[in-house]
């Protein structure tokens, strides 16, 4: 079994989840905050590899949702500037162990990887945020500077 980083943001349904199954297939896990992690940009986009920049994004975040930051648009450089000015554009978790890094909670690409107890029997769809939006929930939407209404 593996040693595993796993930077989630706290409170997050499906970083719990995510680390349910790893445990459960006997992974050590040494969780992180994402939020608060002294992030530089060559250590962050290292976790990104070879994937489109869009798909490094959070599409949760608010300024996603808004439309105030189209990850399409942007070239590396810019993403991972906007990252370190507001985190929560991470696609979470990131994951680290043996010697390999990886953005998001691909399951097929985490049970080759690392290994999962049973992942034919799971949600396969680990990633999507299953909160209804802040309107359904009787709340009312935020923005960046007030609280955050994420998943």
């Amino acid at each position: 079994m593996a040693y595993v980083i796993f930077y989630e943001k706290p409170g997050c349904a499906n970083n719990a989840r995510q680390k349910l199954l790893l445990s459960a297939a006997g992974h050590e896990l040494d969780v992180r905050n994402l939020l608060t992690e002294p992030w530089s940009g060559e250590r962050l986009r290292d976790f990104f590899g070879s994937a489109a920049v869009s798909d490094w994004f959070n599409r949760a975040a608010p300024k996603i949702k808004s439309g105030e930051i189209d990850p399409s648009k942007l070239d590396a450089a810019t993403a991972i500037s906007l990252m370190l000015q507001d985190p929560i554009l991470i696609r979470r978790p990131l994951i680290e162990a043996e010697g390999r890094k990886a953005a998001g909670f691909d399951l097929a690409l985490v049970e080759e990887w690392l290994g999962l107890s049973d992942p034919k029997t799971r949600d396969t769809d680990l990633e999507t945020c299953r909160r209804p939006p802040a309107a359904q929930r009787g709340e009312q939407a935020s923005d960046s500077k007030n609280r955050m209404v994420t998943p």
